[in-house]
């Protein structure tokens, strides 16, 4: 009887885990919509979509500023910036989430504790609850990981875009304004983002740099400083980016080499666990049932 009581609570807890990020992020359709009638016929203004604590000093957002360590904070901070901001991933509701995952390990670790007392229960409870807490954070890296990745296969074609523009005679920043506009995709998002920087009367070199922090890809790094040096000594800009787009595009080309060569390491383990089983079952099978009807 303890252990159907045991695996109830679990089979319930874990489904008000899965249910938490959903509830977390939905925005009611009421609220939604009385937000668009207060808001029509008003000037647009740009959405804070950075989802900093730093300006709700009331209610839900004062309580996660004083729930949540600052380390913590300028991490989750970090994470978004790299998986791309978005009005359904905000730092409030990235944080919330992480609260509520940990209070639901610990309550469900709590009631099996009361089922079944003892130490393992109480070490599984604090190792579930780490990785509920820190949960939202590895899938906000993840996102990340594979933003970072699309931005370094997309910039040698960015590049050679720009260097055509270039060399017709438009300006680097006209350069960089048409691929940003007529780009889709992370790369051009960040670029958007950056000429909105510069448009509010941020310095460029301070927006390029801001721009190398947000995304933290190698590649769009080495490109930002050699812009900075051409402006800086005068090197045509036209000769910087064909460079940079031959020299990119052979990176390219060596890391899909390079995964290439990862795949036959890949294929070992799934080949040794799941189908040579089934081979040998089927080759050996017959013999081995012959032999035993002989041998009966």
């Amino acid at each position: 009887m303890p252990l159907s009581v045991v695996l109830g609570i679990v089979a319930v807890s874990v489904a008000l885990g899965l249910l938490v990020p959903l509830a977390v992020s939905a925005t009611p359709r009421p609220v939604a919509g009385v937000r668009r009638n207060l808001a029509r016929g008003r000037p647009v203004v740009a959405a804070d979509t950075g989802g900093g604590l730093e300006s709700r000093r009331r209610g839900a957002g004062a309580t996660l500023r004083h729930l949540t360590p600052d380390k913590v904070a300028a991490r989750v901070r970090r994470l978004l910036d790299r998986a791309g901001r978005s009005p359904a991933r905000t730092m409030s509701k990235v944080l919330t989430t992480k609260l509520v995952l940990l209070g639901w390990a610990v309550l469900t670790g709590a009631l099996v504790e009361i089922q079944l007392p003892g130490w393992p229960v109480a070490v599984g409870t604090v190792v579930v609850a780490l990785g509920a807490y820190h949960l939202p954070e590895a899938l906000l890296w993840s996102r990340g990981q594979d933003r970072a990745k699309r931005m370094a296969r997309e910039l040698p074609d960015t590049l050679d875009q720009m260097s055509i523009a270039v060399e017709a005679g438009l300006s680097f920043e006209f350069a960089l304004a048409r691929a940003a506009h007529s780009g889709t995709g992370p790369l051009a998002e960040e670029l958007v983002r950056t000429l909105q920087d510069v448009a509010v009367g941020r310095p460029r070199r301070q927006a390029y740099d801001a721009l190398v922090r947000r995304t933290d890809v190698p590649d769009l790094q080495r490109f930002v400083g050699a812009i900075n040096q051409a402006e800086a000594y005068g090197v045509p800009v036209a000769d910087v980016l064909r460079a940079q787009a031959d020299e990119m595009r052979v990176k390219r080309r060596q890391r899909a080499e390079a995964e290439a060569m990862k795949v036959p390491v890949k294929v070992v383990f799934p080949l040794m666990l799941c189908i040579l089983p089934a081979m040998l079952l089927v080759v050996v099978g017959p013999a081995v049932l012959q032999l035993m009807t002989t041998l009966g």
